[in-house]
């Protein structure tokens, strides 16, 4: 096992360096990476003090900083020390700067900014959060997603990362003895995407979970026929409906919502163009 430090010196919140660092150590077998965080570096003097940090424990220097001078002292550093440094985003603001014929503004944070977007991305994470798990059908037709899946499909961790990328969304529980609501049968706005997994892969998360709460294992939630009952009623039930299905047995979150913005952003396409 290779143990690599990797410093991500960002002058905002360094969430997209943090991004950047795991896309990239993905790639890679056989290595621990200890990340090491030094957001807000906005003055040399900041600098100056995480560099002592740095030198300490040298490793990769992954950076974000806009500011002219600091950026070239943070250089100047790295050089001193031959510790290799990657301007995360230069390539890409050069791409830009050259088919717009501008040059960058040096403002740090500025993705961040308190926008329309910012906002609605605030309300898309409260109405997902007040409409999880089947509760208040009356408002899903605000909705923009509509999650549906047997217990323990993601359905709630998906809502959420959804979320957090500007969409509102409800989930709902699909239980054999409980159909749901006829609500969700006549809804118009949102997209109603069904969420299924593998029997045996959804025997084991709810073991896991029942073993977490400290439950008795031996229930119905945890029988093998009664899952595939289940999982036969979802299915039947997406298409008998004619609702998309994506399949979460070998997908992350990350790529369930992919999967899930990508039929939205093709819905959205044909009803522009009917």
């Amino acid at each position: 096992m290779t143990i690599l430090h990797v410093h991500l010196v960002s002058d905002s919140t360094g969430e997209t360096l943090e991004n950047i660092a795991k896309a990239a150590l993905a790639q890679f077998d056989g290595v621990e990476a200890i990340k090491h965080f030094w957001p807000m570096v906005r003055s040399e003097g900041h600098l100056d003090r995480i560099m002592t940090e740095i030198a300490a424990q040298p490793g990769l220097i992954i950076y974000t900083l806009v500011n002219l001078d600091v950026r070239q002292k943070l250089e100047a550093h790295g050089e001193r020390m031959s510790l290799p440094l990657v301007p995360a985003l230069d390539p890409v603001l050069d791409a830009l700067s050259r088919m717009l014929g501008q040059q960058a503004k040096a403002r740090p944070g500025q993705q961040h900014m308190l926008d329309a977007a910012y906002f609605a991305r605030v309300e898309a994470i409260s109405y997902t959060i007040a409409h999880d798990d089947g509760v208040a059908p009356e408002n899903w037709e605000q909705a923009d997603i509509i999650l549906a899946g047997v217990s323990r499909s993601s359905k709630t961790p998906t809502a959420i990362y959804l979320a957090n990328k500007g969409y509102k969304v409800a989930n709902i529980p699909i239980v054999v003895e409980s159909p749901p609501p006829p609500a969700l049968f006549h809804l118009k706005h949102p997209l109603v995407v069904g969420l299924t997994t593998g029997a045996d892969r959804l025997l084991q998360v709810r073991r896991n979970r029942l073993l977490s709460l400290n439950q008795s294992p031996e229930t119905a939630y945890v029988d093998q026929e009664a899952i595939n009952r289940e999982l036969t009623y979802a299915r039947r039930l997406f298409a008998d409906n004619d609702w998309p299905v994506i399949d979460v047995t070998r997908r992350s979150i990350e790529e369930t919502a992919a999967a899930i913005i990508n039929v939205h952003n093709l819905r959205r396409m044909e009803s522009t163009t009917t």
